[in-house]
């Protein structure tokens, strides 16, 4: 189901005008770059692991991302897996909000997060990493794991700041599941990401340096109210590349190895994504 939704959305998103998202090369961390008002990104995530001691999955999450103003963007997100020797899942869906207090930009530039996400318990998207997350999660069957839906918020407060080209940018995440007795739950995500040139060519090219990006995420777990800190926890580290092909989409790669041992060995991510200018005015047409 969440594969035939996503490519019916893609056909219709190539029927319109696309362009590159120009943002920093993160695949869990956030920046404050804002999507611009009137306009949508579709994007698919994936990732794909192969756990000690558990099966291989790949996880597939479509996102629509929306710019309602220039300092709100809002995105919804729809995800399902698949895991070999055991079956396909829909996990749910999560609502993302995202405010921008400051119009202009300064040294450091933060922005709000609230999220409300309810996705059972087979989810392997790994958009985020709290609490006391860890590998043997992803051993756990299908069948046993979807049983239990989490129905959580989840908050964030994002830090930062573009200087000579290069964006930073630290996120500390705070996460609560209410449909269990649990304790609040913490998180990280830092990055750094800058395009391989600022300088446009003065020719049309496909390979310009300047459609290319490289960067690093690290991210992992913080522990809960009733043990902040890094015992029991997980965490990844991982470069990252982008590449904004002319007129067309934006695709992104990375490897993310595991720093523990209740992290994966290696998580391979891997990103799609479309921008559609005023997409309001390509669906009901210019007057």
């Amino acid at each position: 189901m969440v594969r035939r939704a996503s490519l019916v959305v893609a056909l219709l998103t190539l029927g319109t005008l696309t362009m590159a998202a120009q943002e920093p090369v993160y695949f869990v961390t956030y920046s404050h770059a804002m999507e611009e008002p009137g306009n949508l990104e579709i994007s698919f995530k994936g990732v794909q692991g192969s756990p000690r001691y558990g099966n291989p999955f790949v996880s597939e999450t479509m996102e629509l991302e929306y710019g309602a103003k220039a300092w709100w963007t809002t995105e919804v997100y729809l995800g399902g897996q698949h895991t070999w020797n055991d079956s396909t899942v829909f996990n749910g869906f999560r609502w993302e909000n995202r405010f921008r207090p400051l119009f202009t930009e300064h040294f450091i530039n933060p922005v709000l997060y609230v999220e409300y996400e309810n996705l059972n318990e087979a989810d392997r998207s790994l958009l985020e990493v709290v609490g006391h997350d860890s590998i043997s999660d992803m051993r756990v069957s299908n069948a046993v794991a979807r049983s239990d839906t989490e129905r959580a918020l989840e908050l964030k407060l994002i830090l930062s700041s573009n200087t000579h080209g290069w964006n930073i940018a630290e996120n500390f995440i705070v996460e609560k599941n209410f449909a269990e007795p649990e304790p609040w739950e913490f998180g990280y995500a830092l990055g750094v990401s800058r395009p391989l040139s600022l300088a446009g060519s003065a020719h049309p090219c496909f390979f310009c340096r300047a459609n290319l990006a490289a960067g690093a995420e690290l991210y992992g777990g913080l522990g809960d109210l009733n043990g902040f800190g890094l015992r029991q926890t997980s965490h990844y580290f991982g470069p990252a590349v982008s590449f904004d092909i002319p007129s067309g989409p934006t695709v992104s790669f990375s490897p993310n190895f595991g720093l523990n041992q209740n992290s994966a060995h290696v998580l391979y991510r891997f990103t799609v994504s479309y921008e559609v200018q005023q997409i309001f005015g390509h669906l009901w047409g210019k007057r």
